[in-house]
């Protein structure tokens, strides 16, 4: 087995028999304390059918090297990120895969003040901890993990209540669905009034798949929305750490034209110095128009929460939101929140309903502005080579180039839209986004792009 493929950018993630086992676990476990300087963590994790005996591997060998455990249980991913803050964990570990298939899982990873720990901050130490391992670590005599307090769930659900009450969307018609997830632990209690879809946890999702950006995955949502003439409805996916939108005529609202959105339900009182606010080097140039409309000062950063979260805090950003359907808050310890997202794009919605409009006319001056082709997915064997054959044909074929971005694969902008391609961090694919003012010259732009990718 090489468990080398286990270790991604962002976290370890893989598929459990394949990419790594129970051993694989133990030995990570047994070098993160050491090659992240960090003596007490908190331990949290899924539903997924192999996250309790991943739990128990991960205990045991934190407890080896000499580590004081807390173990959340069964909770989301922001749950871990909230209390490794709050409460001055040294770091934590989320047991998760977030919204891969039911036979992956993995681990998130954090430092102290929920600081994310991905292979350039870290993991690469472990991994390379993991290829000098002979046996198993001695044990230090270390206390068994101690379980979670229980009134610390109901202090998670008391602040999100605080930062957005429910009266902002009350009176909406809406829908949740939770996946079969992770979101099941916290759905009745931050959205009230709302019909709960998949609020068992199931860690098969038997119902459909944990990835919300999937059409398959809507399709209950979507069907109900139709049958009750729902105002929206939201799915999380399997660690209910994103949110994604449905408006009420069944479209999906792709998640970055949400960031404008969730940018005015946050953004400080007048007087206040001009926001920041983050987006990845995918987000509408709509949405980019419209941060700047409404006062705040985009800043493009590379895919993937670690990356996000080091700049919030370097910037000083107010907020933040990916295309994948992450949205970070500074008041959230500069972490994505997927049930803070959605409490106040709701309130939005809600308070677009009281002046007498709907979802979809709320987003229409974001998405009207271009025609998107949403993220499309390749299976490349030589990437580099495919990204320079698009480049040849760009040099050829496109309009003359205004600028560029390489922080994250290549974001070409001209004078009628833009395009990112770039390689996954986490999956085998060249991933390729464009936009452009018309649908038929989006139509020609990915008919060149296409084919240079082969």
């Amino acid at each position: 087995m090489d468990f080398r493929k286990f270790f991604k950018a962002y976290d370890m993630r893989g598929t459990f028999g394949e990419d790594f086992d129970l051993a694989t676990v133990r030995r990570i476990s047994e070098a993160l304390p050491g090659a992240v300087n960090a003596r007490h963590w908190l331990v949290g994790r899924d539903c997924r059918e192999t996250s309790a005996a991943m739990r128990d591997a991960l205990c045991e060998g934190l407890a080896a090297a000499g580590a004081h455990i807390v173990d959340a249980g069964l909770c989301t991913t922001p749950m871990v990120y909230f209390f490794t803050a709050e409460d001055g964990y040294d770091a934590s570990v989320m047991i998760t895969a977030s919204h891969n298939p039911p036979g992956d899982n993995g681990m998130k990873v954090s430092g102290r003040d929920a600081v994310p720990i991905g292979f350039a901050d870290g993991l690469e130490r472990v991994l390379a901890a993991l290829t000098r391992q002979s046996e198993a670590a001695p044990a230090q005599g270390a206390a068994a993990p101690r379980e979670f307090p229980a009134p610390c769930a109901q202090r998670y659900i008391a602040w999100h209540k605080a930062a957005c009450d429910d009266s902002l969307f009350a009176g909406l018609r809406y829908a949740v669905d939770c996946s079969s997830g992770m979101a099941s632990l916290l759905a009745k209690d931050l959205f009230p009034g709302a019909t709960i879809l998949n609020g068992v946890l199931d860690g098969t999702f038997a119902a459909h798949s944990p990835n919300p950006l999937s059409a398959e995955a809507r399709e209950q949502a979507v069907a109900l929305v139709h049958e009750q003439k729902l105002d929206c409805a939201v799915v999380f996916d399997g660690d209910a750490d994103r949110a994604m939108f449905i408006d009420e005529t069944g479209a999906f609202i792709q998640p970055d034209y949400l960031i404008p959105i969730v940018y005015e339900a946050t953004k400080r009182g007048a007087g206040a110095a001009r926001d920041i606010v983050l987006h990845d080097v995918r987000t509408s140039r709509g949405a980019i128009e419209t941060l700047r409309e409404l006062g705040a000062e985009p800043v493009m950063v590379s895919v993937g929460h670690v990356f996000a979260k080091r700049v919030m805090r370097e910037r000083g950003a107010l907020c933040g939101g990916e295309l994948a359907g992450h949205y970070y808050f500074s008041e959230f310890h500069n972490c994505d929140s997927g049930m803070l997202a959605a409490r106040r794009i709701l309130g939005a919605i809600a308070a677009q309903k009281r002046r007498g409009g709907t979802f979809s006319q709320l987003v229409k001056p974001i998405v009207s502005r271009y025609a998107n082709s949403g993220e499309r997915n390749f299976r490349v064997a030589d990437k580099p080579a495919a990204v320079g054959r698009v480049m040849e044909a760009v040099a050829a074929k496109f309009p003359p180039e205004l600028s560029h971005s390489r922080i994250d694969g290549l974001r070409c902008e001209f004078e009628d839209g833009w395009f990112n391609i770039r390689a996954s961090n986490t999956e085998p694919f060249l991933r390729l986004v464009a936009e452009a003012k018309t649908p038929a010259l989006l139509a020609d732009w990915l008919q060149i792009l296409e084919n240079a990718i082969g």
